[in-house]
């Protein structure tokens, strides 16, 4: 009797495990199709996401180097001192053909090259702030500090100093480059310029790193609003010094040296008024540094700048000083130039 009982239960459980295997397999079944089709719409957008975020990602990629190609284009066209490049492949370039110059020029490149250890150039832009552009990026790239006799004074001080306690009004006819007398608001402006040079210079002179210094000057010379306040006040600090040596030769005070002796002999520059209006004023705008200007240059930077001039080639002024007259502890830097006009930086490795 229990034996038939338990026969007649497992029954009936098979039965009932039976029909829920039944059920849940019509189950799905039925919904199977819309589960698949589910899944099937979750694959298809998932491929077409991933699809999508790798044109997204191509894009992306090639506006990046799109943009990155344009900045660099952009910053090597406002670069106003280039990379240094090979000095007899730049000669190959520059000076092709059978002329008599080109000839002599490529004979002169490979002087440089073999007996001077000559081995690239930096190019500079050839405008009328070139001999200028090019003493300032030797200065600020090699790390030189302010000459001594900055460090005495503020420099910043020296446009009120020459209105107030000289008299010079006269200076409000100063000119910055091309934009011709300003007026009242020269000495508002001087002092902008000589701000801008003091703080960068005082910035870049204090980095050790080469590179760093090397990044840092590519930076300012690509800025050319900075760079034209340098410029202008580099003049302007030489038109101080030529107004403090004539006050000194005129009262007889102590040893002038005798770049002013020079400079005050010449028609055009027989005071600083003279001064300021044949040489500084041009200066930028439709000429550049004459030799004596580079002397002045060279002494009020506390620097030999030797001048390698091409177009002298095997006479004795084919490399120069200024000033000739120089201190043991200046620093020396060097220029080339092919027509007295425009310099370029040229790089010694020995």
């Amino acid at each position: 009797m229990r034996l038939g009982e338990n026969l007649s239960f497992q029954s009936k459980r098979r039965i009932e495990e039976q029909s829920w295997t039944a059920a849940v397999a019509r189950s799905l079944h039925l919904v199977w199709p819309a589960v698949k089709g589910l899944l099937m719409l979750g694959m298809s957008c998932l491929i077409a996401a991933l699809w999508y975020c790798r044109r997204l990602y191509t894009y992306l990629a090639q506006l990046l180097k799109w943009w990155s190609r344009y900045l660099q284009k952009k910053f090597i066209k406002n670069l106003s001192v280039m990379a240094e490049v090979d000095l007899l492949g730049y000669c190959a370039r520059e000076w092709k053909g059978e002329t008599k110059q080109a000839i002599q020029m490529r004979k002169v490149y490979e002087e440089l090259f073999w007996r001077h250890h000559i081995k690239y150039i930096r190019q500079v832009r050839g405008d009328h702030y070139c001999a200028l552009r090019a003493v300032l990026f030797w200065v600020f790239s090699q790390g030189i500090s302010f000459p001594s006799w900055m460090k005495e004074r503020d420099i910043l001080k020296l446009p009120e100093k020459l209105l107030y306690s000289q008299g010079c009004n006269w200076i409000q006819q100063y000119s910055f480059g091309p934009e011709r007398y300003t007026g009242s608001n020269v000495f508002g402006k001087l002092r902008k310029c000589i701000e801008t040079l003091k703080a960068n210079w005082t910035e870049i002179s204090g980095v050790k790193d080469k590179d760093e210094r090397g990044n840092m000057c590519n930076i300012l010379f690509s800025d050319e609003s900075k760079e034209y306040k340098l410029y202008e006040a580099i003049k302007f600090i030489m038109l101080y010094q030529v107004i403090e040596a004539y006050e000194q030769m005129k009262n007889g005070q102590g040893h002038v040296p005798r770049l002013f002796s020079l400079l005050f002999a010449r028609d055009t520059s027989s005071d600083p008024l003279s001064f300021m209006m044949n040489h500084l004023n041009p200066l930028g705008d439709t000429g550049g540094l004459q030799q004596v200007e580079m002397i002045l240059l060279g002494y009020l930077l506390e620097v030999k700048i030797r001048v390698y001039r091409l177009c002298k080639f095997n006479t004795e002024e084919f490399q120069v000083n200024y000033p000739e007259e120089y201190h043991r502890e200046w620093h020396e830097i060097y220029l080339l130039t092919e027509d007295d006009h425009h310099y370029h930086i040229p790089i010694i490795s020995i």
